[in-house]
């Protein structure tokens, strides 16, 4: 199978709107000169980021304001898309986290984690793939869920549980499609420095963070050459390697010994 070709072609973007999906946006135009299709949120900065990258660049983006936890509109807004525009690629790359004790989400919050890392994810991923399966059309799709798929994480479990979820999701549907010039790759970053870690409670983890445009990159490597999962970053591609010959009971207390450091360095 080729490698995927990005120039020219239209790519789908979600959590388009800032940290690693607004690097992932800028790095397929200038690198790959890819056209895109960007979903977030919030209007004014998806507004913005398409001005800044057609003018820079000279590739078309075309922008669309959606709240992926809201099941209806995901569903008319993603046929809408393909009937609109020839989709090569997608990344689904929108999701939310929680930092701290699991017992202190609201069930509004548990929810939307849910609808937004789950449903809206695994709703998008069955359309997309019935749409090359059926055409059997080039292109392919990248799911981006997290180490805390293989690393269960401690004060973020619900986190944790929906990436998991995603990577097993994935691993399996890519074994029952018939389409040879389809991929599905699932990318497992670890942290990364966004606005999703920006808060104080990240505060003793940053030695753990990726630069995101190093994790955009890695990510979009990993695309192109169609592999079906990647963890960027050398040291988190060994940890994950040695993990197996280390029970996973201690490197859970590990990890959330970490955690609670930062998280009690707030009280």
């Amino acid at each position: 199978m080729k490698y995927l070709d990005f120039k020219g072609k239209w790519v789908l973007i979600t959590g388009a709107s800032s940290g690693l999906g607004e690097e992932l946006a800028w790095q397929l135009a200038k690198t790959y000169g890819a056209n895109l299709v960007l979903l977030a949120r919030r209007k004014a900065r998806l507004e913005k980021l398409k001005q800044a990258i057609e003018t820079e660049t000279g590739v078309q983006v075309y922008v669309e304001v959606a709240d992926l936890s809201i099941a209806d509109k995901v569903e008319g807004l993603l046929e809408m898309i393909l009937e609109k525009y020839p989709l090569y690629a997608a990344i689904l790359n929108a999701g939310i986290t929680y930092l701290g004790k699991h017992l202190a989400l609201s069930r509004e919050q548990f929810d939307q984690i849910v609808r937004t890392n789950v449903i809206s994810v695994s709703y998008m991923t069955n359309v997309l793939a019935r749409y090359f399966e059926e055409r059997q059309a080039e292109g392919g799709l990248m799911i981006v869920s997290s180490m805390a798929a293989h690393f269960p994480t401690p004060y973020q479990a619900v986190y944790a549980g929906t990436k998991a979820f995603l990577l097993n999701f994935a691993l399996a549907l890519s074994q029952e499609l018939t389409n040879k010039r389809f991929s599905i790759t699932v990318f497992l970053p670890g942290g990364i420095v966004t606005e999703m870690t920006a808060g104080e409670q990240f505060n003793e983890l940053r030695g753990y963070l990726m630069p995101v445009k190093q994790v955009a990159k890695e990510g979009l490597f990993a695309f192109r050459k169609r592999k079906l999962t990647y963890i960027p970053g050398l040291l988190n591609r060994l940890s994950t390697r040695l993990s197996v010959l280390i029970p996973k009971a201690f490197i859970l207390r590990q990890t959330g010994k970490a955690y609670r450091k930062s998280l009690d360095k707030l009280n």
